[in-house]
């Protein structure tokens, strides 16, 4: 790992309470270093003027139209209730 971007893998660990082996401490050196490497390839590119974007491609609203139309009549909505009293659905008791 080149020295800007040495972290001490051991620390970062223990700071998250996380117990490493070696082999894991190695594994995610490893794959940090990978990280870091690839963040600056990134930093050297001009993106002046390009505008921030939350994804790659555009996202478009995919609800449909919100149009009325017909509902449940009292009966039908209270028709597989298990239980009915003064055209409401009864429930059993949750809270003594």
């Amino acid at each position: 790992m080149p020295e800007a971007h040495k972290i001490d893998i051991r620390h970062v660990a223990k700071l998250a309470r996380l117990t490493l082996t070696d082999e894991e401490a190695k594994r995610y050196e490893s794959q940090l270093d990978g990280i870091l490497t690839y963040i600056d390839t990134l930093t050297r590119y001009d993106l002046d003027g390009v505008e921030p974007t939350a994804h790659a491609m555009p996202v478009y609203d995919v609800l449909r139209a919100d149009e009325p139309r017909p509902g449940f009549t009292q009966e039908q909505a209270l028709s597989n209730a298990p239980k009915r009293i003064a055209d409401q659905i009864q429930i059993p008791k949750v809270i003594e």
